[in-house]
């Protein structure tokens, strides 16, 4: 069973690395978590590398500015590696017409890549960052549009693997649930964001340029998204920190707080196995 710590600070003796996720760790979409931020800052000052890995479909440039707008205090995190960084090889392999399915603000995914955004009849695939209006859409509202992408073979790349996500206190869907959708069509996908082994080469990639050779048994993943950083991070074989507190919260809350069996029998029933666990990261 995961045991239950109270501070991250308990367990970074053990480590060199922190790979931790943003949205659900580190901020809930509208809000930052201080004391998760102060956590990763205490990591750094301890000497650990701090690299914040996640299914945001922007570059990184765009998340760290998207980061410093919210009041995500500097000296955080050392390195920040996105789903978008990792998928601009996959748009970049083609097909080089392509449909946006996602709001406009994602436009710098495709910055410096020969691949040109059309209208959907001129398009031969399709990349999705998300909905065009991810308050009031769900992937069912594209059926007519992606069956017609499905009839002519063309693949779905998509920028943000996760299913859905924490905004304040409302659940959002993310451009995950959109392939998800694709692929029950009959479409094929192409995603290299978590849970996909290419997003945490890239992300230990970046730790070794802080720290040098890193041993995977030295490296922390912290997460709350169970088919994506827990999946991902458990089949890349890190060690796990679950923040219980994130978007699964409902399956094992009781009147406001974990309930510790029935978080245990929720990952068992889940097969997952987490090393460690806490309400939210502090």
């Amino acid at each position: 069973m995961a045991k239950r710590i109270t501070t991250l600070g308990e367990i970074t003796t053990g480590y060199d690395v922190v790979l931790s996720d943003v949205w659900g760790v580190l901020h809930n979409g509208v809000d930052v978590f201080p004391a998760a931020a102060a956590a990763l800052a205490a990591a750094r000052q301890a000497g650990l590398a701090v690299v914040l890995i996640t299914n945001s479909p922007r570059p990184a440039p765009g998340v760290i500015s998207q980061l410093r707008e919210m009041g995500v205090p500097e000296g955080t995190y050392d390195r920040i590696v996105t789903s978008g960084d990792v998928t601009r090889k996959l748009i970049a392999e083609g097909p080089a017409k392509v449909f946006l399915i996602g709001p406009e603000r994602d436009m710098p995914l495709f910055d410096g890549l020969d691949v040109e955004v059309t209208g959907e009849e001129d398009a031969d695939g399709i990349v999705c960052t998300g909905f065009f209006d991810d308050e009031k859409e769900v992937p069912e509202d594209y059926h007519d549009m992606l069956t017609r992408f499905v009839a002519k073979g063309a693949p779905l790349i998509c920028a943000n693997p996760d299913l859905i996500v924490e905004r304040g206190h409302r659940m959002i869907p993310c451009s995950g649930a959109v392939a998800a959708y694709y692929e029950q069509l009959g479409g094929s996908t192409r995603i290299a964001g978590k849970p996909h082994t290419s997003i945490y080469d890239a992300a230990l990639a970046a730790a070794r340029e802080i720290k040098g050779e890193v041993d995977l048994s030295r490296v922390i993943a912290v997460g709350d998204g169970m088919p994506t950083d827990v999946r991902g991070a458990l089949s890349y074989g890190l060690d796990l920190l679950y923040i219980s507190g994130g978007i699964h919260a409902a399956e094992y809350t009781v009147n406001g707080e974990t309930d510790e069996a029935i978080l245990n029998a929720y990952l068992k029933r889940e097969g997952a196995t987490p090393k460690w666990w806490m309400p939210r990261l502090a």
